[in-house]
């Protein structure tokens, strides 16, 4: 395992961009996990982490526009067939892909924006907006801004608990106990979120 945390290190910029991308098409690791590693790792300074943020963000749009234009190629019937028989293995539920849909054809630009925000759904939304021939300009600025958001709360998260890189046992079990604290905060926005606010509406 340290050898190959060691590689991910020596591969530099291009690396983080590569890591990036790949997050995007299959996220193992999951995104958080990865942008917490290479700021705890990767960035000595606020200029390096800058570096980071853009190159990200970057690699992130580019899989997103991987899976905008799969999407576009396949179409809506066979999109929906194909996330319907394969989407279990890469975490896409194919009741979440319709969904997705849905929320595109009401507001695509501000689906893509929230969706960067939503772990799994901001990797394959894309899909659905390629195969509904959404305009691909305003899908990349959404997304665009969207991924900075969420890439630059975690890389500096990871930025403010970074050590000296040397002792990576410790450093991966930090990932862990961010990780498990902010799923967890989701999770508990995501059940109880909509509760508060249907009380604070009838109270109003």
């Amino acid at each position: 395992m340290n050898g190959l945390l060691a590689i991910i290190l020596s591969l530099g910029l291009p690396g983080a961009f590569c890591l990036s991308v790949t997050e995007k098409i299959l996220p193992v690791p999951p995104s958080h996990v990865l942008l917490l590693f290479l700021a705890m790792t990767a960035a000595p300074n606020l200029a390096a982490l800058a570096v980071l943020l853009l190159v990200t963000t970057l690699g992130s749009l580019v899989g997103c526009l991987f899976w905008y234009a799969m999407g576009r190629r396949l179409g809506i019937e066979r999109a929906d067939r194909l996330v319907e028989r394969f989407g279990r293995y890469v975490f896409l539920r194919h009741a979440t892909y319709r969904r997705l849909g849905e929320a595109y054809r009401r507001n695509n630009v501000r689906a893509s924006l929230i969706a960067q925000f939503i772990p799994t759904v901001r990797n394959y939304l894309p899909i659905a907006a390629g195969a509904l021939c959404l305009p691909a300009l305003p899908f990349a600025a959404a997304t665009l801004l969207g991924a900075m958001v969420w890439n630059a709360g975690f890389l500096a998260t990871g930025y403010l608990m970074h050590g000296d890189g040397s002792d990576l046992a410790a450093i991966g079990f930090r990932i862990i106990v961010v990780v498990i604290i902010l799923e967890t905060t989701f999770l508990l926005a995501l059940r109880y979120g909509p509760a508060l606010r249907s009380r604070r509406s009838a109270r109003g």
